[in-house]
Order: structure tokens, then C-alpha cells, then sequence
């Protein structure tokens, strides 16, 4: 596994980075624990996860997954670098109640100290804001993490789903404040979907903050789902974007030829798809977020392979980027 530094941050991760999200509603309990630990086997130091997952009713079910691995000790949290996130409800559904979500400074400081007990840590090394809020100024935003870096139970904040305005907001604001500021964006970025490298990426890299995509295969239609359509491989439907790609002639034909192209050179789509990310400017690592144990080490056996320029031309051919702003929408 090959390790890169977290944006201008000193902090060394891994260029795979390892999502939780199936953990408690697909993947149960001893199968996460499983991949958890062949993920770190495997030199996977990156792990991400979120206070909302587990979703529904099970909202936190994620992190006390994590917690419970985390408990069972052997230099497990030491080796883990832990992103999490805040800004989802997490009150009851069916009785909300202002406040238990967004990023107010006392949500913050509830959704922190909630996730710190479900995750049995002391501290979380990246705290990822899951959503722009446009009702709080970013001062009060700061000043919420500023405390828990004091008291020690944060290290770095991130940001996840900013536009690129937004990204450049933050950080004049912590700036001001003498504050380090957003280190991480994740966003939406794989070979379908290039939109982040118009604006969101160009004002990462601008300000120092690692990319981590997520959902580098598109819901998995980079995986193979023309074929896996054909010979009926495919385990579970579509939902969402990968069903709107699906239902679209054009995008039909791109992911064709996206397939035929990886047919002709011997490769599997799917490996195809994150060893991409890995050759993009100022991407940390994708997200992987295995449901079994086969699925990481697929991710991991994409992360060693290498695509030629004629290769990375061909694809480029096939899912062109937008091109930079503005000239993307402009002259």
C-alpha cells in the first residue's frame, strides 16, 4: 500500500481509503470487524465513516460497529486514522426536535461527544462537515471546532459535498481566526461523474485540502454492469444515479465502450475505475466501501495497477471531463 500525506497536513494515509457505510444495514457486525481487519492488513490506515450511517431507526449503528473493533484492542485505533462526520438529524424520526442536526456550535459539541462514546475512542483525527449549512456563519462553525481541538478530541476538520466557493469561505474564515482550517473535501468524483474538477477540485488543491472521492464506480455501473446485466452476476438493483446512467441511451453506449476498452486490455472495469482516480491531480484516495471481503480486495488490487497515457487518453475519449471553470460554461 503506498501512503500519501492528508492535503498540506503532516498526516500519512493510505491511497485507498476505507468507507463503512454497509456496516450494520448490509454488512453485519463479525463481517465488518473482518474487513476492518484485512483492511489493515492490507496497509489500509484510512478509515471513514459517518454519525448518520446505520441510517433510519439504526442511525449510529456504524460508528458502534467501529467502537466494538476499536474495543477489542491490538493497536487497532492506534493504527487507524478515523474520519467521521456531522450534520445529519440524528433525533428520533418520528419526534424531531430543533437542534439535532446542522452545524450550530451546540450541535457540533453533542454530535462530537455522541460519536466519540459510540466510536469508545478519546478522539476523532478527521471531523468532516457532511454538508454545507447555510444558516451558520462559519465563525461559530470555528470557534465549535476549535474547542475540541483544545480539549483534544479532534485533530484536523474536512468538509464533505462543498462547492468550491465554499471550500475558499471556510478557510478565509479560520484564517482570520489564526485557524488551520478545512485539510479534506470529499466529494462525488469518478469517470462518469467529473463536475468536481471544474471548481470544487481546483480550490482544494488551491488551498491545500486532500480530495477523497466517493463513490468512485457511480453506485457500481463502472463494475461491470453491462455484463453483469447480461450474464445476471449482478447482486442487488440500481438505484438513483447508477439507474439514471442505466436508463440512458447515451450513457449506455459510453459504459459500452468503457467496457469493451477494458475487455480489449485484459482489465476489470472496476479496477479500471479507482486505479483512474489514483492518477487524478490532487486526489488523497477514493473511498472503497466494501459489503464483503472480496470487494476490498478487488480495491486493493486496483490500487497497484497502472494505467498507460494511451490508456488514460482512451478514457478520457470515452467520459471527457468539463473542461476548467470558466471556460467550461463560458468563453
Amino acid at each position: 500500500m503506498e501512503y500519501t500525506q492528508l492535503g498540506r497536513t503532516g498526516l500519512k494515509v493510505s491511497r485507498l481509503v476505507l468507507g463503512t457505510m454497509n456496516f450494520g444495514p448490509f454488512t453485519e457486525e463479525a463481517d465488518g470487524h473482518a474487513i476492518m481487519d484485512a483492511a489493515l492488513d492490507a496497509g489500509i490506515n484510512f478509515f471513514d465513516t459517518a454519525n448518520v450511517y446505520g441510517w433510519g431507526e439504526n442511525k449510529g449503528r456504524t460508528e458502534e460497529i467501529i467502537g466494538t473493533w476499536f474495543a477489542k484492542g491490538g493497536g487497532r485505533r492506534e493504527k487507524t486514522v478515523l474520519a467521521t462526520k456531522v450534520y445529519a438529524d440524528m433525533g428520533a424520526e418520528d419526534a424531531p426536535w430543533p437542534n439535532e442536526g446542522r452545524l450550530s456550535a451546540l450541535n457540533i459539541r453533542r454530535a462530537a461527544e455522541a460519536s466519540l462514546k459510540r466510536l469508545g475512542t478519546d478522539h476523532i483525527d478527521l471531523y468532516q462537515f457532511h454538508h454545507i449549512d447555510r444558516a451558520t456563519p462559519w465563525d461559530e462553525i470555528w470557534q465549535a471546532i476549535d474547542v475540541l481541538v483544545q480539549q483534544g478530541k479532534v485533530l484536523y476538520a474536512g468538509s464533505s459535498n462543498f462547492p468550491g466557493w465554499s471550500i475558499a469561505q471556510a478557510n478565509e474564515a479560520a484564517a482570520r481566526r489564526g485557524s488551520l482550517g478545512l485539510v479534506s473535501e470529499q466529494c462525488l468524483y469518478n469517470l462518469a461523474e467529473r463536475r468536481a474538477e471544474m471548481e470544487v477540485i481546483p480550490a482544494a488543491r488551491e488551498y491545500g485540502l486532500g480530495v477523497i472521492p466517493w463513490s468512485p464506480l457511480h453506485g457500481g455501473v463502472l463494475g461491470g454492469a453491462l455484463r453483469k446485466e447480461r450474464d445476471g452476476s449482478g447482486t442487488r438493483s440500481r438505484s438513483g444515479r447508477a439507474a439514471e446512467m442505466l436508463a440512458d441511451p447515451a450513457d449506455r453506449a459510453r459504459l459500452q465502450a468503457y467496457e469493451d476498452l477494458c475487455d480489449k486490455h485484459d482489465l476489470d472495469p472496476g479496477d479500471v475505475g479507482l486505479a483512474w482516480l489514483l492518477t487524478r491531480p490532487g486526489v488523497t484516495g477514493p473511498i472503497v466501501g466494501p459489503r464483503v471481503r472480496e470487494q476490498l480486495d478487488s480495491a486493493v488490487r486496483a490500487a497497484g495497477l497502472t494505467l498507460s497515457e494511451e490508456f488514460l487518453a482512451a478514457l478520457d475519449e470515452i467520459f471527457p471531463g468539463p473542461g476548467p471553470a470558466p471556460e467550461a460554461f463560458a468563453w
